[in-house]
């Protein structure tokens, strides 16, 4: 195996210079440089990332705390995470914390050990624990798809105002009785597309029925189970929305066990596209998240604080796509 020594020989520099270039600690003049990384090239030499981090305290690694990985909306985030990782010269480290804060706090306390430079958190509902340890560690984290309150550096897609455009649009297909199937209590994501569901309807000039507004979970089973409720009101909704992409096929479930037909019997709308919303019959209008740009944007602004850690936290929030199809029960110009 090619070592650093062997470098230096066959460039024509010092070790020192061949450390430099490696590690990036000091300014090389490009002919120098150049004539390094083709020494490097040729002999394949890999430099010990373990030994730089014992002197420079930095393991170029990132931890990744995300629940449900087989979600593609969660997949797509890992996904934009990675890439951007990769951009900036960094490995990643992933942990699932299921959810549920006691191993929350433990997966991240395991990627802390693991001496990662900074952690990404898809934070659970009820994260307290979890940012007592981030504070007292003084760990850089960037939370992305919930939020957790100011004084963090957190990234997530809009949520209020594109639930509130599928309500004004299944509204403008003449619904009256347009029910939410909402998301598991205390998360951001839930309290907002709930904002989003009421100021849909004050726009379309509705009333607001909490019977219509049941939790899902943010489950599969949870949606099944409350749109079975929605179903069995004595006024049954005439359309739904749901709040994210697992919620929808919930919902499907329970309308094909009613026998019911999506659009003429219920028109549904939902919160996340993904690969199989596009081959439903029908296929289903959805609101679509840019969740490879919010990992790749959480990433970005973990490496922004880890180079100045002393800058104000940033919260940032991208815009999401309307798709229209035809599950609203409208046609392409919303008729």
């Amino acid at each position: 195996m090619a070592t650093m020594v062997d470098v230096a020989r066959r460039a024509g520099v010092s070790v020192a210079t061949v450390s430099h270039v490696v590690n990036e600690t000091r300014p090389v003049r490009p002919a120098t440089r150049a004539a390094v990384v083709a020494a490097i090239d040729e002999l394949g030499y890999t430099h010990n990332t373990l030994a730089r981090s014992l002197v420079t305290s930095r393991t170029h690694s990132i931890g990744l705390s995300v629940s449900a990985t087989a979600n593609p909306y969660f997949t797509d985030i890992l996904r934009g995470v990675e890439s951007s990782a990769l951009e900036h010269g960094y490995s990643l480290l992933i942990a699932d914390p299921h959810d549920d804060p006691e191993h929350e706090l433990r997966a991240v306390k395991l990627l802390h050990e693991r001496r990662v430079d900074g952690l990404v958190v898809a934070p659970s509902a009820r994260p307290d624990a979890l940012l007592d340890y981030i504070r007292r560690t003084a760990l850089p984290t960037v939370f992305l798809d919930r939020l957790v309150g100011d004084g963090h550096d957190q990234v997530c897609a809009e949520n209020e105002e594109p639930v509130a455009l599928l309500v004004t649009h299944l509204a403008a297909a003449g619904h009256r009785r347009i029910a939410l199937v909402a998301g598991a209590p205390g998360l951001s994501t839930t309290t907002e597309r709930i904002a989003g569901h009421r100021s849909g309807l004050d726009r379309a000039g509705l009333p607001y029925d909490p019977a219509l507004v049941v939790g899902g979970e943010s489950s599969a089973e949870g949606a099944e189970r409350a749109t079975g409720e929605l179903l069995a009101l004595d006024r049954s909704p005439t359309a739904l929305v749901t709040a994210n992409n697992t919620m929808t096929i919930g919902a499907l479930r329970a309308l094909r066990s009613a026998g019911l037909e999506v659009p003429d019997d219920m028109a549904l709308a939902g919160f996340d596209d993904f690969a199989w919303a596009d081959v439903f019959e029908p296929r289903l209008t959805v609101v679509d998240q840019p969740s490879r740009e919010i990992g790749a944007t959480a990433l970005r602004l973990l490496v922004d604080r880890l180079t100045e850690p002393q800058r104000a936290p940033r919260t940032v929030r991208l815009p999401c796509a309307f798709v229209h199809r035809e599950s609203c029960g409208c046609g392409p110009d919303g008729a």
